[in-house]
């Protein structure tokens, strides 16, 4: 039997200081755990669901979070290509990162598009549920050898879809519940590129701005799917070395990408630990294991 969503009546309202604690706590997951995502997902989960958020309902969150970061992300990144070229600002030579990194965001909005697409409609989320659960079912068999031969159950899957379905249904009924999000979403991914600028600046070098946006969106990517704490590592790295095919001379953008880093890392650690610390604090041993893991309901 599918379980039911959590009533009204059953949920609390979260307050404008516990959701902002709340939200460093997540920053500090996301950015201090290796595999950040999947931890942030089974964190958040698990912290909302005192105030009666069901399982399905924090994961439209989560990955409605993640689809407008994106989104802002990628459309400037498509923005700053298209001052580069016209600007002319462009190395002979460099034409073929330009064209991979728009490229990359294309993809990465039609791919949103057509998760988009999937979740809209029973049938095809019934379709995806199966041949996802056959995929990496098959997966996990064959690197394992056949000592794990299921991982996934179709019927855990497609009722997670079909939570991810509700949602989405209301949020289309009430269009104007996402043009704050989507905002606010901009305005925050904007800030967070625009540290790079700021730092790039105080070394006499504002100019680079475009290349720090075209490398910040290959070094997010890069970055979401390393396992190390934040992408790091990777996430440095891939900027750094797309700024410099872009023109930007090395010592400049290791600087800058390396000292704007540390800031925002640092901050994330700073701001969050002691919220994340304090709440973790109230659960057991085998509990906070469980936290940082989908946990079976996530799944659902």
């Amino acid at each position: 039997e599918q379980p039911k969503k959590e009533d009204s009546s059953s949920t609390k309202k979260v307050s404008t200081w516990e959701l902002a604690r709340i939200s460093f706590e997540l920053n500090f997951v996301n950015h201090a755990i290796p595999s950040g995502g999947v931890s942030g997902l089974g964190y958040i989960t698990w912290r909302l669901k005192n105030y009666g958020a069901a399982a399905g309902q924090v994961s439209f969150m989560y990955i409605l979070r993640y689809l407008i970061t994106i989104l802002a992300n990628q459309t400037q990144t498509i923005f700053a290509i298209i001052f580069l070229i016209v600007t002319g600002n462009v190395p002979s030579n460099a034409y073929w990162m330009v064209w991979l990194v728009g490229a990359m965001s294309v993809g990465i909005i039609v791919a949103m598009a057509v998760l988009i697409a999937i979740v809209s409609k029973k049938k095809l989320i019934n379709w995806v549920s199966k041949q996802l659960t056959v995929f990496v079912n098959w997966f996990i068999k064959t690197v394992t050898f056949g000592k794990k031969k299921q991982v996934l159950e179709f019927e855990k899957v497609n009722r997670y879809f079909l939570d991810l379905h509700e949602d989405f249904l209301t949020a289309k009924k009430d269009k104007k519940l996402l043009i704050k999000p989507i905002i606010w979403g901009f305005i925050y991914n904007f800030l967070e590129i625009a540290t790079y600028e700021i730092v790039a600046i105080s070394l006499g070098h504002g100019e680079i701005f475009p290349q720090i946006m075209v490398a910040e969106a290959l070094g997010s990517l890069v970055g979401a799917v390393l396992p190390t704490p934040g992408g790091v590592g990777g996430y440095e790295g891939s900027m750094i070395t797309v700024m410099c095919i872009l023109g930007t001379n090395l010592a400049v953008a290791s600087t800058v990408v390396i000292v704007t880093r540390v800031i925002v890392l640092l901050n994330t650690i700073v701001s969050g630990y002691g919220f994340y610390q304090n709440a973790i604090s109230k659960i057991g041993k085998a509990d906070k294991k469980k936290v940082f893991e989908v946990s079976e309901d996530s799944k659902k």
